[in-house]
Formats: structure tokens, sequence, C-alpha cells
């Protein structure tokens, strides 16, 4: 085994046998999703809690067209169960009128020769739900007919159920893109501020063995800086990157958080958030050494898991965010980890890692070169 990766192994044992850190890394972020989670909600309904119901007025002027109407009664059925409320009209009323005067959403007129839809000014969003459904039943309508015209045998087969029953129709629907709820959220951006939170526990890498005494013991060994640099940053590394697994895969097994379709990519994500995070501290830990250094990391990380969104909900667009927002690494990897997960975007991802593996090589690269510049580590 080469002097590197037994210097890693040596900072993961240590760091796997402090309870401190897992408690940092792994038992607190887990407590803050459940709380805030729980606690916030309500802060994440997008509706007071009103479930809009469309108000649709019908009136049979069919003239026997018993397909219609029998097609039209199965529809209404199915409709009211998604919150739809159907009334039906005398034969001499005007539904126009009643849809004018604010009554009602919509007015259905079912005719020999088809179906009338009239929809309301007043309340637009309710007649364009009413509207929309009454659109999709009217294609499926149409289309049954051509069927039905040309080859009557094969009517019963065009709406199977069963895309392997050969079917001229096949419904396909689209969702509205899934939106976070309270729990959804926190598991996100709580994950991606631990993972910052790397950068407290690697400002110890080399300050650690100054204050045990064990730097000059280092030092005088047969090994090189480099191998014990690239050692101590590679074990620091795994062990903040086995705690961030750990968050992901408990919010998402017992707390149900919603990671997405493509967890691997997001797991990439995160890793170069802990890179960037190891990279912060040590290169800080040069900076200013002795304790003020663990205090300005402690700072500018909580700092940025406030403006990244890590306590209290941010837009995800850069357009809605603030200066302070768009400075914070949390920020950043979140907005870029919602979009992934809940857009399927990619690009964004990618940019964020590009970004935080060239911030993490320039300031690996800075604290190298103080570490070479000095006698001692």
């Amino acid at each position: 085994m080469t002097p590197m990766l037994r210097i890693a192994l040596k900072e993961i044992r240590t760091d796997f046998r402090d309870r401190k850190t897992f408690f940092l890394l792994l038992g607190f972020p887990l407590l803050l999703i459940l709380i805030l989670g729980t606690a916030l909600s309500g802060s994440f309904d997008s509706e007071s809690g009103a479930v809009l119901k469309p108000q649709v007025l019908v009136q049979d002027a069919s003239g026997g067209d018993k397909p219609l109407a029998e097609a039209f009664a199965a529809f209404r059925r199915q409709a009211e169960t998604n919150g739809v409320v159907f009334t039906d009209a005398s034969g001499t009323a005007d539904g126009t009128a009643e849809v004018e005067a604010g009554r009602y959403d919509s007015f259905v007129r079912l005719t020999p020769s088809g179906m009338e839809v009239h929809g309301s000014t007043r309340h637009p969003i309710e007649s364009n739900i009413a509207q929309g459904m009454l659109q999709a039943f009217a294609d499926r309508y149409n289309a049954a007919a051509a069927i039905g015209a040309q080859r009557p045998q094969a009517l019963q087969s065009a709406f199977s159920a069963s895309e392997s029953a050969g079917g001229y129709v096949q419904e396909r629907s689209i969702d509205e893109n899934r939106k976070p709820g309270s729990m959804d959220y926190y598991a996100l951006a709580m994950t991606v501020a631990v993972a910052l939170w790397g950068a407290l526990s690697s400002v110890r890498l080399v300050a650690g063995e100054r204050a045990q005494g064990t730097a000059a013991r280092l030092m005088a060994a047969p090994v090189r800086k480099s191998d014990i640099f690239a050692g101590k940053v590679l074990g620091n590394v795994v062990v903040n990157s086995v705690c961030i697994l750990a968050v992901v895969l408990l919010s998402k097994w017992a707390f149900g958080a919603y990671w997405g379709d493509n967890l691997p990519l997001a797991l990439a994500l995160l890793l170069t958030v802990v890179l960037l995070a190891t990279s912060l501290g040590l290169f800080f830990s040069y900076l200013l050494q002795g304790k003020s250094a663990g205090g300005v990391v402690m700072l500018l990380v909580q700092l940025a898991a406030f403006f990244g969104g890590a306590y209290f909900p941010v837009s995800t667009k850069a357009a809605d965010a603030s200066l302070l927002n768009l400075w914070s690494p949390v920020y950043w990897a979140n907005s870029s980890l919602s979009r992934l997960v809940y857009e399927g975007q990619i690009a964004p991802a990618l940019q964020t890692m590009a970004l935080n593996l060239g911030l993490a090589l320039l300031l690996l690269a800075a604290s190298a070169w103080h570490m070479n510049k000095k006698e001692e580590l």
C-alpha cells in the first residue's frame, strides 16, 4: 500500500471513530430535514387548500342520437370523479345566459350535429379546465365515429385499454412538472449544505497534526509532502461522501423524499460540492493559520447555507435570485439539483459540476503551493 493510501486510510478510520463527525454530517442533517420538512409543510402549499370544481350546465337536445348521449354519459361519470360538477338544464333554459351571469363555468349542448360548448370569462380557470376535458372527449368521440364508419368491427379494439391490442387510439398524458413538498425541498437543500459543511473538518486536516504534535513526525518520516497532502484530501473526501450518500438514501427511503430519476448524476453533483468543501477548508487553514481559520470557515459556510436556501425556500431561477444568493455555493448546487430532479435538466447540473471542480482545483493548487513553500506542514 502506498504512503498516500495509508494516510487516507488513517484519516478515514479516525473520522469514523469520531462521534462528532457522525452527528454533524449524518444525525444533525437528518434531524433538520425531519423537523423543517414537517414544521414548514404548510408554506409549500401553492393554493389555500380549496379545490377547483368546475360547474358545467348540460342540455341534451341530441334528438335521439343515442351513441352521443351514451358516450357523453360515460364521460360525465368519469369527469365527476375528478371534481367536475354537472347540472342538467331543462329543454327551454338559456344556458349561455346562465354562464354569462356567472352561475356556471361552462355550458354544453348536445345536438344532432354534435356538441356545442360555451365558456365563461368570469371564471377563466374553471372554464378552461372544463373546456379542456370536453375537447378531449370530443376528439375521442370523433375518432370513434370515424373508425366506426369505416370498420365497425374494429371499434372495440380501437379503444382497448391495452396497447398490445393494436388499437388505433392510444392515450398519452403529460403531467405538470412535479413540485417539491417541504420534505422534498429540505432533503435536497440540507444535503447540499451538509456537503459544504465538510469544510469544517478539512480545516483540521493539517492544523490538527500541528495541535497534536504529530506534524514533526510526519515531516521526519520518509514520505513526500505530496503524498501527505493527497492522502489527507482523499480521506476527507471519502468520509464526507459516505455521509452524504447515507443522508440521501435515508431521506429517500425513511422520509420519502423525491430525488428524481437520475440519482447517479445527482450524487456526482454532490460529490463535487464535497470536493469544493474540502479544498475550501484546507485553503483557509493555510491562509489563516491558528484558531481563526475554523471560525472564518464556520461563518462562510453558515452564510452560504443561509443565502443558499438551506433553511428557507428560495427561487431556483437566477432571474429571481439576489446577488447574495448567486454568490452562495449552496445556491448553485441546490438550484441545479432542483432543476435536475424536477425538470430533468442535465445542462445546469453539468455546469455547476464544472464550476465546483474548477474552484476546487484552484484552491487545492493554492494550498499545495503554501505547503511546499513552508518547511513544515
